[in-house]
């Protein structure tokens, strides 16, 4: 991966719009929600509009590997960390999909601080989590279409410690049709981003 992604794509703050703030309160939802004795139905996603991603989101800052931005979907401040892989693997190789992202999100409307996810970059298998790792340290994180969440909220401030102190996270799953896939983020400059985005996400 080139040292310096350019974070402004319109690619990358689609995928942004898409995921990120689209899914938003459903995932902060499901963390919240009392235990069932039964499977809740799946929450519907509304899918955003494809605009200009400039419209969406303004880099506050890059910081090697990592970018932090601020956007207001709704008058409502959001801020996010946003990263793409260094390495990407897919088994079988000739699978392709779309791109693949990692981001932590700020939600001050809704009291969401440190939110970590991920874009997988294709729908992922129903019934199977992914899972991300730091170091020795594995998280299972929730799979909804092609977007990933940590499956315990409780471990988030951990993982995000883990993950100002690693290296690398590392984030597998698996597709509709059985593709394995692997994408290694290198966590330089995610220190400085997280910290940009709360001085900016109060």
């Amino acid at each position: 991966m080139k040292k310096t992604f350019v974070f402004g794509t319109a690619i990358a703050m689609l995928a942004v719009s898409a995921c990120a703030l689209s899914s938003a309160a459903w995932a902060q939802d499901k963390k919240t929600a009392k235990p069932e004795t039964k499977s809740p139905a799946k929450p519907q996603v509304k899918k955003e509009p494809k605009s200009d991603p400039t419209e969406q989101a303004v880099l506050l800052g890059q910081f090697n590997d990592w970018g932090a931005y601020k956007a207001t979907p709704g008058g409502k401040k959001v801020c996010f960390a946003l990263a793409k892989p260094a390495t990407a693997t897919i088994e079988p190789a000739n699978k392709k999909r779309d791109p693949s992202y990692a981001f932590i999100s700020t939600r001050p409307s809704e009291k969401v601080k440190n939110e970590v996810s991920a874009i997988v970059g294709y729908p992922q298998k129903d019934g199977v989590d992914a899972s991300a790792a730091i170091g020795s340290a594995t998280y299972v994180m929730y799979t909804q279409k092609d977007g990933a969440w940590v499956k315990n909220a409780a471990e988030e401030t951990q993982m995000v410690d883990a993950m100002r102190k690693g290296t690398d996270l590392v984030v597998k799953s698996v597709s509709k049709s059985g593709a394995k896939t692997t994408d290694t983020y290198s966590l330089k400059g995610l220190a400085q981003a997280i910290d940009k985005v709360a001085e900016e996400c109060k």
